[in-house]
């Protein structure tokens, strides 16, 4: 893995954090403040925000799986914790080990360390 894989790798990850804390922010203040107390002035905000969060993880996902090669199921995973409430927190977990896998492999490469 080069470092331009590992940055998008950590684009990646810095866009799954806030996608994975919008959707509950939408379902529990956007639409619960709309149930209980017919306010539903955060709905549309609120919804815009995700959508807009969730487009640009979708469009950085995409990135990194034409960098990385990875098999359809696994970008498939990805999306799918997209969907889920607070998915995207475990997906981050998963992305900063194989981010930081992929530094030091390419650090001990320019070294010459390792001539894979």
């Amino acid at each position: 893995m080069d470092i331009k894989t590992a940055a998008a790798l950590h684009r990646l990850r810095l866009a799954s954090i806030p996608e994975a804390i919008s959707f509950p922010a939408l379902l529990i203040f956007g639409t619960g403040f709309r149930l209980a107390f017919d306010y539903d002035s955060l709905v549309m905000p609120l919804g815009m925000i995700h959508g807009l969060l969730f487009i640009t993880y979708v469009v950085l996902l995409l990135d990194v799986w034409n960098r990385t090669k990875w098999p359809f199921k696994r970008v498939a995973f990805f999306f799918v914790l997209a969907i889920l409430p607070f998915g995207g927190l475990f997906g981050d977990r998963i992305l900063k080990r194989e981010e930081e896998a992929g530094v030091i492999a390419a650090r001990a490469r320019k070294e010459g360390v390792v001539s894979a």
